[in-house]
């Protein structure tokens, strides 16, 4: 489902256990922060059992159901099966003979401990998966009352802390330094109004902007450019190039166009963060962020940009544009962005400070195209002239990206924007 995603949220089963099913039939509805996802099946059988209920989280690479499949496929899969039963016992063999730290406090940096209810401090990766998407600090996780085997947390107990409102979640330690910042205990005044309820896309939005800023150092560098030859050029050959080649001529190709062009020129800037680790991508694909009609947010992708003419750029933001206004991106058109662009100027803003595309390490917010009186200079000096003048916005990971990289990589896009070749031909 992509590299930045780890984990789906089952919709629907449209198989119940026992029923049969033919090959490439769908099976269920998964859906992730991007879009929903339809799993069809491998093979004709029976669906046996499912592990998963409608609404549960499941991380990518976990097993959702038990099928059991036609004679033919068995046949093909039979070593296939075996081998992975084996190497299974070798992995629950090896993982029992971790023991578990207990304790009954928590050690952190600065020497504090704080009150745990249970005495075992061992989660599960679907614990830590949950506690990730609720934010739940693994301090507070120790504070929830375990009732699992040999005082385990379980994921019902989980769920019920989060249910009666995390009640613990501004505990103080118990040992904290009296000099120490402490929490306040507040209570807001929520106010009365009509409730709308998140949908599932707009939670799993909050959730992955939430992520990004708590993972990522953001710092904005801005740049303000000239785009008046861009302008004046598009305006003049918009009709023309509609006509030769059945496309319109938006701004936006122009923009992709020119941030590949700059990122080919600063490698690093295409990358993005492994623990210690930082991996610069060999493809440039840029996202789009794009409005979707129910006025969420989805970014589908331009790949390959920097290896793409005019014309084919043109043909591949109007085909994700329109699929986005019609809810049919695929899977395979919202995935593997490298870098990516938003047109805040679309809705009127002069800048933006873009929030990181998680897993890349910068983003770009173009601002609106506004004409106004500028001091430029011409052969007969400086002189006064109505000029398009534009914003632009990079949000970059100080992580691995610091002030003079950031800083000359919106520059180098702003001077392709201002040294657009106005003779240059469709």
């Amino acid at each position: 489902m992509g590299e930045s995603i780890t984990e789906g949220t089952i919709i629907n089963w449209l198989v119940s256990e026992g029923e049969a099913f033919e090959e490439g039939d769908i099976i269920l509805e998964v859906a992730t922060d991007k879009v929903d996802n339809e799993v069809p099946a491998p093979a004709s059988g029976t669906l046996v059992k499912t592990l998963f209920s409608a609404k549960d989280v499941v991380p990518v690479g976990e097993v959702m159901a038990i099928l059991e499949v036609s004679d033919e496929m068995k046949s093909s899969k039979n070593d296939t099966v075996i081998q992975s039963d084996n190497e299974e016992s070798q992995k629950k063999k090896s993982f029992k003979k971790k023991r578990p730290v207990t304790s009954n406090t928590v050690k952190m940096s600065q020497s504090n401990s704080f009150s745990v209810n249970n005495t075992n401090t061992f989660f599960s990766p679907l614990i830590i998966s949950i506690a990730k998407e609720q934010h739940i600090s693994f301090e507070e996780l120790a504070r929830i009352p375990a009732t699992g085997k040999e005082g385990r947390l379980r994921k019902s107990d989980v769920f019920q802390y989060i249910e009666d409102g995390r009640p613990y979640k501004f505990a103080q330690s118990v040992m904290q330094d009296p000099t120490a910042y402490r929490i306040p205990q507040l209570t807001f005044e929520k106010g009365k109004g009509k409730i709308v309820e998140m949908d599932r896309m707009r939670q799993m939005i909050a959730d992955h902007m939430v992520y990004s800023k708590h993972i990522s150092p953001h710092v904005t560098a801005y740049v303000e450019a000239d785009l008046t030859n861009m302008v004046n050029w598009r305006n003049a050959n918009k009709k023309a190039f509609q006509e030769k080649y059945g496309e319109r001529l938006t701004f936006t190709p122009l923009f992709v166009e020119a941030v590949a062009k700059a990122v080919k020129d600063f490698p690093n800037i295409n990358a993005s963060v492994d623990g210690t680790n930082i991996i610069v991508k060999e493809d440039i694909n840029i996202g789009m962020a794009t409005a979707l009609p129910s006025g969420n947010l989805i970014v589908p992708v331009v790949k390959n940009a920097d290896t793409k003419d005019l014309k084919q750029l043109a043909k591949n933001v109007n085909e994700l544009a329109n699929k986005a206004r019609e809810n049919k991106l695929s899977g395979d058109d919202i995935k593997g962005s490298t870098f990516t662009i938003s047109n805040v100027g679309t809705f009127g803003s002069v800048m933006g400070t873009p929030i990181i595309n998680q897993p890349e390490v910068a983003i770009l917010a173009l601002g609106i195209i506004k004409k106004r009186p500028e001091v430029i200079e011409s052969e007969n000096g400086d002189e006064i002239a109505i000029r398009s003048m534009m914003y632009l916005s990079l949000s970059f990971d100080h992580r691995v990206v610091d002030g003079f990289l950031g800083g000359s990589f919106v520059r180098r896009v702003a001077d392709y924007f201002e040294q657009f070749d106005t003779k240059r031909k469709i």
